[in-house]
């Protein structure tokens, strides 16, 4: 299938703020009493790229920022101060203005216009908004936990919209994702063409990425509604719904704008690599004798070895490595802030890996599928993840001799096995998902609190804060809750 890059053309641009939002490190925000936008005046076909940029930029500059620091892939440079915060589990809610912004004013705003529009045959584009509601407002309940949706979309008549339950939010999730894969199935609907920035348009990967996420979803309630999430993955399995076998993401250009976000993150900040490799992942690939080690991280060259090495620096070790050379994350993953290759580094909404996992997980747990076709799944998701770095012919043999790549064969065991391959596979791509995943399960368990924390013994990061804007605007506004106080799944 050819790809289509993130380009953003004059006709769309006066639509398109994201540009405006890239730099998560400056302090200037948008009025959030105005949408710059006016999406009333644009049709669907327009605004469908718009909604796409905006979650990509969700997912692919604050949430890869957050997730992969609190996965522990990534780690606060010794030589450099950008993300100390995050380390130190030290965050406050004016960090999280930005993307509550972009959630609320650009995704979820936009894809409710689209929903909204009269505009004849445009219920094949309605069903993609749909689709990007749903893993919008997934996102955004997993980051913060109970958030406004039900009352969020109308400003006109909730001028400080409550906040739902969480388990009424994952509701409306599945609700939202059935309504979208109903108008997928439109005869004669308009095609988007080349403005779907994911799937140009093809109905079929559509319906695939909607199915994997509602399978993401259900298995997100593994630990605190398992009769419902069980019925939910059966029900899947038994319809013969198709999953993701390729990675729905949106892939970017070398030109002004249109970089991938984190990168254009990193230029902003005057290209400092703020990023370096934690050695919690570093020593697990390094365990394990993982070829993908290479193609995560760059490498610094090792006289004393056969083959180059990763340099890394225990998780928040800033201040006891001071002037120390660290490997940063690759340009592969976006991470390297003076190498424009970076700038082409996809952002991964869900990978093929992920997908063949869940459906691992699904079998593993004996929700769905054959148990017969467990291994093969599973072995299916890692080959997955070495095609995805560019080492397809290395999967056979870190199959065969690493010993995280084994399915010790009691249903407990093969799912800490999955997940743990899992988090593997979503180094600096997935950073957000792999550490949502932890705290789902507990798995990877090798994670290890930050050597410079400073919430307590024991504790880590189980949610991002709300932001300011809401503590200072609507009068619905919950109260805080402490970063270490885990979402309502999370049990």
């Amino acid at each position: 299938m050819k790809t289509r890059y993130l380009y953003i053309p004059k006709e769309i641009l006066a639509l398109f703020i994201i540009g405006l939002l890239t730099f998560s490190g400056c302090k200037k925000f948008l009025d959030v009493n105005e949408n710059p936008n006016n999406p009333s005046t644009a049709t669907p076909v327009l605004l469908l790229p718009t909604v796409q940029a905006a979650v990509g930029q969700l997912v692919g500059n604050n949430y890869q920022i957050n997730g992969n620091i609190w996965a522990q892939y990534w780690t606060q440079s010794p030589s450099s101060s950008q993300y100390r915060s995050l380390e130190q589990y030290n965050v406050t809610s004016t960090a999280f203005d930005r993307p509550w912004l972009i959630t609320y004013r650009n995704a979820l705003q936009n894809a409710q216009t689209i929903i909204n529009s009269s505009t004849p045959n445009n219920e094949r584009i309605r069903g993609m908004a749909y689709i990007l509601k749903a893993y919008t407002v997934q996102l955004t309940t997993d980051a913060y936990g109970d958030i406004p949706l039900s009352e969020a979309l109308n400003a006109s008549q909730y001028g400080s919209p409550k906040y739902d339950a969480q388990a009424v939010v994952y509701d409306s999730i599945f609700r939202y994702i059935d309504l979208g894969l109903a108008d997928l199935g439109t005869p004669n609907a308009t095609d988007p063409g080349e403005q779907d920035l994911l799937f140009q348009g093809d109905v079929v990967l559509w319906t695939a990425f909607a199915n994997t996420l509602k399978l993401r979803a259900y298995m997100r309630l593994s630990q605190v509604d398992a009769p419902k999430a069980q019925a939910g993955v059966a029900a899947l399995f038994n319809s013969g719904a198709p999953f993701l076998n390729q990675d729905a993401s949106i892939e970017y250009s070398t030109t002004g704008g249109n970089e991938n976000p984190l990168y254009n993150e990193m230029v902003g900040l005057g290209r400092t690599q703020n990023l370096v490799a934690s050695g919690t992942a570093v020593r697990q690939f390094m365990r394990n004798n993982d070829p993908r080690l290479q193609r995560y991280y760059d490498v610094f060259p090792d006289p004393s070895a056969a083959v180059d090495t990763v340099a890394y620096i225990p998780q928040g070790s800033y201040r006891a490595n001071s002037g120390k050379d660290v490997s940063s994350p690759s340009a592969l993953v976006g991470g390297n802030a003076v190498d424009p290759a970076s700038a082409v580094s996809p952002v991964k909404l869900i990978s093929a890996a992920e997908s063949y996992f869940l459906q691992a997980e699904a079998v593993a747990r004996g929700w769905g599928g054959s148990a017969a076709n467990l291994t093969s799944l599973f072995n299916t998701g890692i080959e997955a993840s070495f095609d995805a770095v560019g080492i397809p012919d290395a999967a056979a043999a870190y199959i065969a001799a690493s010993p995280d790549a084994k399915l010790p064969g009691t249903p407990a065991g093969n799912i800490r096995a999955i997940i743990t391959q899992k988090y593997y596979a979503m180094c600096g791509f997935q950073g957000f998902e792999a550490w949502t995943e932890w705290r789902r399960t507990g798995y990877p368990e090798f994670l290890v609190t930050s050597a410079a924390s400073i919430i307590g013994a024991g504790r880590m990061p189980l949610r991002m804060l709300y932001p300011n804007t809401e503590i200072t605007t609507n009068l619905n506004y919950p109260g805080t809750i402490p970063i270490y106080e885990p979402v309502w799944w999370d049990k």
